[in-house]
């Protein structure tokens, strides 16, 4: 199977603020719009900022390896040395992360790249590489 590009649609409560952070600080091409939604081109991917003006973060969390990861998140796995990027550029703009990029599950299966940080609309996002691709889906098992 071939696969697809997935489609996202989420609530902003400032479309301004989305249009700079998806694509001038996150680097998404913009495609469509109107006066209540945006789409872009999330690495491939269909995402869709939809307005709603009282639109607010959510604020649960859950455990993962030590870290307490946001519930809802959205993201997308990179390759490492885009994911390399993508840390450096969001800490030069400033952008406080929620989970500092760093590497979770060391020695484990499924070790990855991970880092958190939010849009101005609160919407948690996760981006993740793996030295080892075919880690993505890895069980204990598998890693034994």
């Amino acid at each position: 199977m071939t696969l697809r590009p997935f489609h996202l649609a989420f609530p902003v409560h400032d479309l301004a603020a989305a249009r700079g952070f998806y694509g001038d600080t996150l680097g998404c091409a913009e495609g469509r719009s109107s006066d209540q939604w945006i789409d872009y081109d999330f690495f491939g991917h269909q995402i869709v900022a939809h307005l709603d003006p009282a639109a607010r973060a959510v604020a649960v969390s859950n455990e993962v390896d030590g870290h307490h990861v946001p519930v809802p998140h959205f993201g997308i796995v990179l390759t490492m040395e885009d994911w390399e990027a993508l840390a450096a550029r969001v800490a030069a703009a400033g952008i406080a992360f929620g989970i500092e990029p760093h590497i979770r599950f060391k020695g484990q299966a499924g070790e990855q790249a991970t880092m958190f940080f939010r849009d101005p609309s609160g919407n948690a996002l996760e981006f993740k590489a793996f030295a080892d691709d075919a880690m993505l889906f890895a069980t204990e098992e598998q890693a034994a």
